[in-house]
């Protein structure tokens, strides 16, 4: 890799496989698949192809939430997409998002069977679909705003502060300062926004919190990139307080579980195919019963 500050960019662009940092393996510069691979197919309405990233655990937070709140017909089967290992460029997950990333949904109640990509289409689609999680009508554009804020602004949270503060192959000053910029200009505008409200719109909890505190709550509770010192995150109150509210939710808390495959083995459900997997199935109970 050559440095940033003897770097001139070539005319013609052409991939070096030997960049990229920690994600080197598993990026590229072309679509489409790498290998023939089915995905697996539960028992349940709704099958999710997942990992417990931030853009994973919107998901998996919104079905939990849902199934607390009585809509049984949210159950689903959590499978394991290990994004390390490529399983994001097997045939059948590029048949279900030809975007090759994670969280991926197939719900088998229609027909055709409905594939729903990109984790803020998802989030809108099971809300929809269950009528929950939603604000009233007169709220709704206010709630559509802020989820696509976070659509729109996470990306330089973790493609790039997060990249580059704990991901890149070395340390350079000016991406981190640009992006560690970027990053608490939003946590600004979000601190200024919770000021005087409980949640992100129509004074109800929403698809849109769940989306935000994905990113921006995590962030904050100190569980993204080891930054949370760098980044002073204790002083935005406001988010920080909203931030563990919605930590405290129970179906939040097993949502951060499912397809989990890092981090305390009490907290890794690498599946998730009922309920009871919760009590049975994490990986510290594995491991003892081996």
């Amino acid at each position: 890799m050559t440095r940033s500050d003897d770097y001139t960019p070539p005319k013609v662009w052409t991939w070096d496989k030997s960049s990229g940092g920690k994600f080197a393996s598993t990026n590229r510069p072309i679509a489409g698949p790498t290998h023939d691979k089915e995905l697996p197919t539960g028992k349940h309405p709704l099958q999710l192809y997942s990992l417990a990233t931030p853009n994973g655990v919107k998901v998996t937070v919104l079905l939990e939430e849902l199934l607390a709140a009585g809509h049984a017909e949210a159950e689903y089967d959590a499978w394991v997409i290990n994004i390390s290992e490529g399983d994001q460029f097997g045939s059948g997950f590029v048949d279900v998002n030809p975007n090759s990333k994670i969280p991926a949904l197939v719900d088998l109640s229609t027909t055709p069977p409905t594939r729903v990509f990109e984790s803020g289409a998802i989030l809108l689609y099971l809300a929809e679909k269950h009528g929950a999680f939603l604000t009233d009508a007169k709220d709704r554009p206010e709630m559509l705003s802020w989820l696509f804020w976070q659509m729109g602004s996470a990306p330089y949270l973790g493609g790039g502060f997060g990249h580059f503060y704990a991901y890149a192959p070395e340390k350079w000053e000016y991406p981190i300062d640009r992006f560690a910029m970027e990053t608490k200009r939003q946590l600004d505008v979000l601190n200024r926004h919770l000021a005087d409200r409980d949640w992100m719109a129509g004074g109800v909890y929403s698809i849109a919190d769940i989306a935000i505190w994905a990113w921006y709550g995590q962030l904050v509770l100190g569980r993204l990139y080891d930054a949370a010192e760098f980044l002073d995150v204790a002083s935005y109150t406001h988010v920080v307080e909203w931030a563990g509210r919605i930590d405290a939710r129970p179906a939040v808390q097993r949502g951060r579980m499912v397809n989990r495959t890092f981090g305390e083995p009490s907290m890794q459900l690498y599946e998730r195919h009922d309920a009871g997997d919760f009590e049975t199935r994490t990986q510290d109970k594995l491991d003892a019963a081996e």
